[in-house]
């Protein structure tokens, strides 16, 4: 093997004139071939092989004539003082780091297999190890980008760390400099950050530069950017530079770091959230005072700003539209300016940046589902501040805390009752529920979910008076749970909201008329997005907007490009569709098979034409919660074609021993069928479930007729 190194080594060396080479991929590999042979070297030394001993170390191990040299392999820093005892043959080799215990384990597998009665054992260790070699040189020239050849090269294993490759590219431009940089400056910096975190330092220096940097084009970025520097002495000042970053990176990632407690409050709050593209903006504040022109109060204010950005999003719905670009322009806001945090909030108050103002956060606490913005992690975080906030002395472990639904979001015929009762008699009780489970005045943070689960509120209210969280006790103070008390407390909520996290500078924002027409733009832009030929539901709509099906139907009556190509649940056109051209008189159906619609018999879209939720964001450029809510299917798609099947049969039952249904109705794709019964006014509603397929739920509806329907109810 190693002759057949040496002769690449030798073929490389001519084409490259023994110029140091830095490695990008196989460093270990290298390392270890050498390890080996400097064991296989030192046991020959021990069992009286000295002329094969000291070949070995002449051709593979050193440069023995050319003493000012180092090793023909050295590998990172980190190691090297280990691997140098080795390859000189210190007392010292073989200590309890990774190069001493690769060493030993070498030592011990060669002397295991030395048999002294065979004098050929080792030549055959050498003969193994030299044809199982071959090895590939790819030599990169100035100016290419190292990380993709690497890609290209080795697209089925692990991929490269970008920060591994900056720092040999840094280091190798350091020269003789780079010991001394390596030992004072980046080695404590690696002690702070992890290399996946160095990766994310490099990315945040290009994000404060280019807010369109992406993060995996990192090495490229920073690579095109370095080889404008000229000399070790700038490359050595950058390398500092970046340690410095390091530094406030390590504060936002342990917060424990930071000595200012107001800030260090916040930057534990945004570490929480979880969104690193808030990185950018932070550390820009951070360096603001680290240089010197911003206050540590000044910071902490501006922090305080960013996190009410994200929790008034959430709570008016708006958790992602247009988010990464508004953080990562921030940066750019409060780099120069005299006061950061007045920059900041001015800056997310202007535009179409979805800070809430007060009003909007008022005007959505009623109608936006809560439960569904956002990551479920942030939710909760903003339940678990405001239940903070209230200074309760009792220590609530929030790992042991879920979200729960006071009134259930799948409720039981006892919890249906109660709920209906505090309704007026001619209330949709379906519609109402829907419309109320999911907002912020319904939901609590409970360390027993599960033993309140779908329980009437009756149920529910002593376990909830007994809990240690304040809002708990304060739900259970209301003796009745519906629409009346859920949105009592979600007002209250608002009121929390605003108070803890301040909102827009409202001369900027434009006050509290914008979020209406905003809603029926983000509206407008999503149908407008559905290619023609294609097809989509209300639901789905609702799901990438972040509302429900029911407003949604009503804000897309309005004028819209694409308005035809929304149909119902199971495809159908709406009976209510009506053109708001008068100049239109074509049928729909007509219009939607002009653009390649397909229908069946029944009048139904194909199911293959319907475009998702997800496939809707993707087209608009947003996101959809990774948890669908409970009236949307995960994949709509399949539950159609279960519908369908599922109404056939209820059919071929009802036509086969009915005697008091008159008229079935046809097979629907819908998730909800009508069934007339044989006293006029009376209907019963078979539904099934759109989180499981395998649970039906059977409705009986008095319409019209009060005296019938209490009649009916008293016989219940």
């Amino acid at each position: 093997m190693w002759r057949a190194l040496a002769s690449e080594l030798q073929r490389l060396a001519a084409a490259v004139g023994m110029s140091k080479l830095l490695v990008v991929d196989g460093q270990q590999r290298l390392t270890t071939l050498t390890l080996l042979l400097a064991a296989l070297r030192d046991h020959l030394t021990e069992t009286g092989d000295a002329e094969s001993a000291e070949g070995i170390h002449a051709q593979y191990l050193a440069n023995v004539y050319d003493k000012g040299k180092p090793a023909k392999v050295l590998p990172t820093q980190a190691d090297r003082e280990a691997y140098k005892a080795v390859l000189t043959r210190s007392p010292d080799a073989g200590g309890p780091d990774r190069i001493g215990v690769a060493y030993n384990h070498f030592r011990a597998k060669i002397a295991a297999a030395d048999d002294p009665d065979d004098p050929h054992d080792l030549e055959e260790i050498e003969h193994a190890v030299v044809h199982g070699l071959a090895v590939v040189v790819v030599t990169a020239e100035p100016g290419d980008n190292a990380h993709r050849i690497f890609e290209s090269l080795n697209n089925t294993g692990l991929q490269l760390n970008q920060s591994d490759l900056l720092k040999n590219y840094l280091f190798m431009r350091l020269g003789e400099r780079g010991e001394d940089v390596y030992d004072t400056v980046w080695l404590p910096l690696e002690k702070k950050l992890t290399s996946d975190q160095l990766e994310l330092l490099f990315w945040l220096d290009l994000a404060q530069r280019d807010e369109r940097a992406k993060q995996s084009e990192t090495y490229a970025g920073q690579q095109k950017r370095l080889e404008k520097l000229a000399g070790p002495e700038q490359i050595e000042s950058e390398v500092r530079r970046i340690a410095a970053l390091g530094d406030l990176l390590a504060t936002i990632l342990d917060p424990s770091r930071e000595p200012d407690p107001a800030i260090r409050l916040r930057l534990e709050r945004i570490r929480a959230w979880g969104s690193t593209t808030a990185y950018p903006v932070v550390m820009a504040l951070l360096a603001r005072r680290a240089a010197g022109t911003a206050t540590s109060t000044q910071v902490a204010a501006a922090l305080l700003t960013l996190e009410s950005y994200f929790v008034r999003r959430i709570v008016v719905g708006r958790a992602t539209a247009g988010l990464n670009r508004s953080l990562l322009q921030a940066v750019g806001a409060v780099t120069d300016a005299p006061a950061v945090d007045v920059a900041l909030r001015d800056y997310l108050s202007r535009g179409r940046r979805h800070f809430a103002t007060d009003a909007q956060i008022r005007g959505a606490v009623g109608v936006v589902a809560f439960y569904w913005q956002g990551r479920a992690a942030q939710k909760k975080l903003i339940l678990h501040w405001i239940e903070g906030s209230h200074g309760s002395k009792e220590a609530v472990d929030p790992t042991r805390l879920t979200i729960e639904h006071v009134l259930p979001q799948v409720p039981t015929d006892a919890a249906r009752r109660e709920f209906a009762a505090g309704l007026p008699e001619d209330a949709d009780v379906r519609a109402e529920h829907e419309r109320v489970v999911h907002t912020l005045g319904n939901l609590t943070l409970t360390g027993y979910n599960s033993e309140l689960s779908n329980r009437p509120f009756s149920a529910k209210r002593s376990m909830l008076a007994d809990s240690g969280l304040h809002m708990n006790r304060g739900v259970a103070a209301s003796e009745t749970w519906s629409v009346a008390e859920i949105d009592a407390r979600g007002a209250a909520l608002a009121e929390r909201t605003i108070q803890l996290w301040p909102g827009p500078n409202e001369g900027l924002s434009g006050g509290s008329d914008e979020e209406p027409s905003a809603t029926r733009r983000l509206v407008a832009s999503i149908v407008a997005e559905i290619p023609a030929g294609r097809w989509t539901s209300y639901g789905e709509v609702a799901l990438v907007a972040g509302s429900y099906p029911q407003p949604v139907a009503a804000i897309i009556t309005h004028l819209m490009q694409g308005v035809w190509r929304v149909l119902q649940t199971g495809g159908t056109i709406s009976p209510g569709f009506r053109w708001l051209d008068p100049a239109r008189t074509e049928e729909p159906r007509a219009y939607l098979e002009a653009e390649g619609l397909r229908f069946d018999a029944e009048g139904r879209a194909d199911t293959e034409l319907f475009v998702d939720a997800a496939e809707l964001a993707s087209l608009v450029g947003l996101e959809v919660p990774d948890e669908a809510p409970a009236w949307r299917a995960s994949d709509t798609r399949p539950l159609l074609a279960h519908w369908q099947a599922f109404f056939q049969k209820v059919r071929d039952l009802g036509e086969s021993t009915d005697a008091v249904v008159r008229y079935w109705p046809s097979p629907s794709t819908q998730d909800a069928v009508d069934v007339n019964v044989g006293v006029p006014g009376c209907v019963v509603v078979l539904s099934l479930s759109s989180r499981d397929p395998s649970g039906v739920q059977c409705s009986f509806y008095v319409r019209d007729d009060k005296a019938l329907f209490r009649a009916v109810a008293r016989t219940l």
